[in-house]
């Protein structure tokens, strides 16, 4: 599979159709992938792909990268979990399917750790997103790399993180309530989930400005109750479930929770699942008669 990459890459910078291939190389001790920018047909040995490739690498696309997109036009290594990110910043007019070449990689999912892969993939060590993940076979490519996957996804979302949301969905307002102040307290307002999320592009960031001011900037409760909920709000009906933002951050909150209950509520409200088709607006930024009001209370 890696070679089969390597091969691509390396045509397609030879043949000038791209400047710069965006993939996953090596750190210096090989025990995790990092973001890797090949811009020479030379270099192309250095890109990997494996269970450690978790990155979403769409980050690069955006405009908090401006340096990497002066490159030329690029292609991207990309997972199908990847390109749902992409296909919503198509949709949402922050890129053109032209202007991008996705070398889309058959993924039957990743790990955070080396110590917890040690070469053999295992369905309990997977995040609750691989558990789920109906795209193992990229959907959405210039080309495709790898074996097709025969995995199903189950009809029903699964795992930890559904299992919770189930959970709390039990609890009373006053506990959910208690739930996420709990969490929400420890945040740090350092926006590490801002800065990893693709869907973040924003040139300033409501967090940052203020006249008004909107979201207060110390680290308290208050201002970070509402850089929290705002920040979902934002994602609504857009995240992906990709997961960086909770595997981000440095004081562990459950980030993947509530943009989770969120997407289940768009589904069910609107039957949008984001990330499937370029074409199609998340319903939070378009107006459709044909929408169901049961949902307004």
């Amino acid at each position: 599979m890696e070679n089969a990459l390597r091969k691509k890459a390396k045509e397609l910078l030879e043949k000038g159709e791209v400047k710069v291939v965006i993939g996953y190389g090596w750190n210096k001790r090989k025990t995790r992938t990092t973001p890797v920018f090949i811009t020479k047909p030379e270099d192309v040995e250095k890109l990997v792909f494996n269970p450690l490739c978790v990155n979403n690498l769409s980050l690069y696309l955006t405009r908090k990268f401006a340096d990497i997109k002066a490159l030329g036009k690029p292609a991207i290594v990309a997972k199908g979990c990847d390109i749902k990110t992409i296909a919503v910043l198509i949709s949402e007019s922050q890129l053109k399917r032209e202007d991008v070449v996705i070398l889309g990689m058959v993924c039957n999912g990743v790990v955070y750790k080396q110590e917890l892969w040690k070469g053999e993939l295992k369905p309990e060590i997977m995040p609750t997103k691989c558990h789920n993940c109906d795209v193992r076979n990229p959907h959405i490519v210039d080309w495709t790399i790898g074996e097709k996957s025969d995995f199903r996804s189950p009809d029903e979302p699964t795992g930890m993180v559904f299992d919770k949301i189930k959970e709390l969905d039990k609890k009373s307002g006053g506990e959910r309530w208690g739930f996420w102040i709990e969490h929400f307290n420890r945040c740090i307002k350092c926006y590490a989930c801002r800065q990893v999320c693709p869907l973040c592009y924003c040139e300033r960031c409501i967090a940052e400005k203020n006249m008004p001011q909107w979201i207060e900037t110390s680290a308290h409760l208050r201002g970070n109750l509402a850089w929290n909920l705002k920040r979902a709000m934002d994602l609504t009906g857009r995240c992906t479930f990709c997961g960086e933002c909770e595997r981000a951050c440095p004081v562990n909150i459950p980030l993947n929770l509530v943009n989770q209950k969120l997407a289940l509520v768009v589904k069910d409200a609107f039957g949008h699942k984001a990330g499937y088709d370029e074409k199609a607006h998340p319903p939070m930024i378009v107006f459709n008669l044909e929408d169901q009001e049961d949902f307004i209370k």
